[in-house]
C-alpha cells in the first residue's frame, strides 16, 4: 500500500521530497505553483517553462530536470505507463540498429560490397549488437543496481528504473542528424558518452544514491555492452587485414 501512495505523488524537483500536488488551477489559464514543504522552493518551476528550457537543461544534466521528466511528467503510476515502457523500447531498439548500421556504413569493405552473403552477414550482427547487447546490458545493470544501489533502490521496480534508462538515453537521438550531415565515426563514441552520463544523472535521480555508485552500476553495464559488440568486431577486422597483407 505504501508504494501506491509513493506513486502517486509528484516530487520537488530542487530536493525530491514528496508533494501532493504541484500546482492550484483557479481558472483555464490561472494557476498557482505550489512550494515545497522541505526546502520551501517552487515544487516544479518547470510547469510554466517552454519545453526548450527543459531540453536545454537536461543536455546540462541538472537533477531537477531529470526529476520534473521521471517523477513529475511520466508517473510511474499513470495508466500509459506500460504503453509508453513498449514504445521507448521500440525507439531506443531502432536507434541502436542504426547506430550499429552507421559503424558498419564507415568500413569500407563492406560498404563496397553488395553480395548476397555480406547482406546476410550484416543483417546478423545488427540482431547480435542489438538484442544480444542490450540484453546482456540489461542483465548486468539489474545485477550492478543489486550490487551498487540494493538499499537505495529496494522500493523500486524494474520497470521504473528500465524507463528512466530508456528516456535517459535521449542523446541516441542526434544519431538522427547523421542521416543529414556527414560526420567522422568518433562522433558515435561521444553520443554514447553522453548517454552513459545522462543515464548515471538518472539513476541517481531515481535512486537517490551516491554519484560514484551510480557511475558504477551504469559504467559496468555500458562495458559489457561494448565488450560483446564492438572487441570482436575490431578483433575480426584486425585478422582479416593480417590476412589481405599476406595475400599477393
Amino acid at each position: 500500500m505504501e508504494m501506491d501512495m509513493d506513486t502517486d505523488m509528484y516530487r520537488c524537483v530542487e530536493c525530491g521530497f514528496r508533494i501532493k500536488t504541484l500546482f492550484v488551477q483557479y481558472s483555464p489559464g490561472n494557476i498557482r505553483l505550489m512550494k515545497c514543504e522541505n526546502c520551501k522552493a517552487v515544487a516544479d518551476e518547470y510547469i510554466e517553462c517552454n519545453f526548450l528550457i527543459l531540453l536545454i537543461d537536461l543536455i546540462l544534466h541538472k537533477p531537477k530536470a531529470y526529476r520534473h521528466l521521471l517523477f513529475n511528467v511520466l508517473k510511474q503510476g499513470a495508466p500509459h505507463f506500460e504503453g509508453l515502457l513498449w514504445k521507448s523500447t521500440v525507439g531506443y531498439l531502432l536507434l541502436d540498429a542504426y547506430r550499429s548500421l552507421v559503424l558498419k556504413s564507415c568500413d569500407e569493405e563492406w560498404s563496397s560490397s553488395t553480395s548476397l552473403s555480406s547482406l546476410v552477414w550484416t543483417c546478423r550482427k545488427l540482431m547480435t549488437d542489438v538484442f544480444l547487447g542490450n540484453l546482456l546490458f540489461l542483465g548486468t545493470f539489474l545485477l550492478a543496481t543489486k550490487i551498487f544501489l540494493s538499499r537505495s533502490a529496494g522500493s523500486l521496480r524494474n520497470k521504473d528504473i528500465l524507463l528512466a534508462i530508456l528516456i535517459s538515453s535521449y542523446f541516441k537521438m542526434f544519431l538522427i542528424i547523421m542521416m543529414v550531415w556527414e560526420f567522422p565515426s568518433s562522433v558515435i563514441f561521444i553520443i554514447d558518452l553522453f548517454v552513459l552520463s545522462s543515464n548515471t544523472v538518472a539513476v541517481k535521480v531515481m535512486t537517490e544514491s551516491a554519484m560514484s555508485r551510480c557511475i558504477g552500476a551504469c559504467f559496468s553495464a555500458h562495458a559489457v555492452k561494448i565488450f560483446t559488440t564492438q572487441v570482436p568486431e575490431l578483433r575480426s577486422l584486425r585478422y582479416s587485414n593480417f590476412f589481405s597483407d599476406l595475400m599477393p
